[in-house]
């Protein structure tokens, strides 16, 4: 991993004059590694979405592809079901999602091995949200109290590869910056190989994230969250629920087009895109896609990375 408190060195500053004076997206070699996030459906035509979405994707060659949980483990069947899916009629590594909410220690093994048993080695480790949106979080009276020990417990029943989460701008639930960096140093250190962050909507925010980490002593690799805004009025709530700020001009962009779903897309694709860019221009190499199980924008801002199905630019051009 690109260490952030060294000096930018000469392939940075090469990069960055590129970036300043070249078309923003020209000969990118396609050398960034990606992965994306799906939720379980809830219907046939849901489901059909999802597996749509998946396997004009899979092309892309993704690191991974994670299937998200439910707060309580609401949507536990239908997780399960999906990245056993995923796993047997795909090549694509596919990650499942678990929470310490409304679950026992017990039952969380029976979870984590039945994913072991279904092929699956990569699980996506989290605290969890309440069920009820604006409660404060209970651990369950024989769960994990917190996502650290969840990976500790993890890591205990099977040599699982597993990511956390990590806040550019602060989880909710922090009293600090500092604090909160704190926890993603114990979870890093209880087993978990990379966190991959919240969404956030400026470079900026990663960058400072990404150095006070490194100051903190954290060295794991750190993959930003990217969420392309196709439903703004959705954005806005999640954003209100995990602490990521949505900047004024971005509100202006999109402000008028409630009934131009079209135009939407396309200012979804460019404000993500440039945000992808600069983030490529700063090192960052590994990027992680909140689909929404819908496939056009996060494909769309792959290729302006320069991915292509069947490798790189580079590879294809030898």
């Amino acid at each position: 991993m690109n260490n952030p408190k060294r000096p930018m060195g000469l392939i940075e500053l090469e990069e960055a004059k590129r970036a300043l004076d070249a078309p923003l997206f020209a000969g990118l070699s396609g050398d960034a590694d990606v992965s994306f996030e799906f939720f379980p459906p809830k219907s046939e035509k849901m489901e059909k979405t999802l597996w749509d979405s998946v396997l004009t994707l899979q092309p892309l060659s993704p690191r991974f592809v994670s299937v998200t949980y439910g707060a309580g483990g609401t949507t536990r069947e239908r997780t399960h079901a999906t990245v056993a899916r995923i796993a047997q009629e795909t090549d694509i590594p596919a990650a499942a999602h678990l929470t310490c909410v409304g679950a026992s220690k017990a039952e969380i093994a029976d979870v984590a091995r039945s994913y072991w048993d279904a092929g699956v080695r990569h699980i996506v480790a989290l605290r969890g949200d309440p069920p009820t949106e604006g409660q404060a979080f209970e651990p369950h009276p024989q769960g994990y109290a917190s996502a650290a020990d969840l990976v500790k417990g993890l890591s205990d029943i099977a040599p699982f590869e597993i990511s956390v989460a990590a806040y550019p701008e602060t989880h909710p639930d922090a009293d600090c910056p500092q604090s909160d960096l704190d926890n993603l140093k114990r979870k890093l250190d209880a087993g978990a190989t990379r966190a991959i962050t919240q969404f956030f909507f400026t470079a900026e925010a990663f960058f400072r994230f990404r150095d006070a980490a490194a100051a903190a002593g954290i060295d794991a690799e750190l993959v930003p969250g990217i969420l392309p805004v196709s439903n703004v009025a959705q954005t806005r709530k999640f954003a209100g629920m995990c602490g990521a700020e949505i900047p004024a001009w971005m509100n202006d962009l999109f402000e008028g087009l409630d009934d131009h779903p079209s135009a939407r897309q396309l200012i979804a694709a460019t404000v993500a895109a440039e945000l992808c860019r600069k983030l490529y221009a700063g090192g960052v190499r590994q990027f992680h896609f909140y689909t929404l199980n819908r496939a056009e924008l996060s494909y769309a801002i792959c290729h302006l990375l320069g991915k292509r199905p069947g490798g790189t630019q580079q590879e294809k051009a030898a």
